[in-house]
C-alpha cells in the first residue's frame, strides 16, 4: 500500500455516509456489486464492476480524490489521481 497527499488531505473525522447504498443505482433501477463512501463528501456510489461505476463518475464530477470501500470487514483505499491503494 502507497501513501499520497492526496489521504493527508482528507477531513478528519472522515464524513459519515450519505447513503447505505448507492442511490444512482437506485435510480436507474440497476444493482451495485460493490459500494465505495468518497472520503471528502460522503457520497455512496457503486464500484466499476457495476453496470454504470457511479463511484467514478462521482470523481469524475466532483474531482473528490480518495475513496474507501464501503463493504463490511474492508478499509481499504483508492486515490483516483493517483491510481493508488492507500
Amino acid at each position: 500500500m502507497s501513501e499520497c497527499p492526496h489521504n493527508a488531505e482528507l477531513p478528519r473525522p472522515a464524513p459519515a455516509a450519505l447513503s447505505e447504498t448507492c442511490l444512482e443505482c437506485v435510480e436507474a433501477g440497476t444493482h451495485p456489486v460493490h459500494l465505495r463512501l468518497c472520503l471528502t463528501c460522503g457520497h455512496v456510489g457503486c464500484c466499476d464492476s457495476s453496470p454504470l461505476q457511479h463511484a467514478s463518475a462521482h470523481f469524475a464530477e466532483s474531482g473528490h480524490p480518495v475513496m474507501r470501500s464501503f463493504e463490511p470487514g474492508e478499509d481499504w483505499r483508492w486515490c483516483f489521481v493517483d491510481q493508488t491503494v492507500l
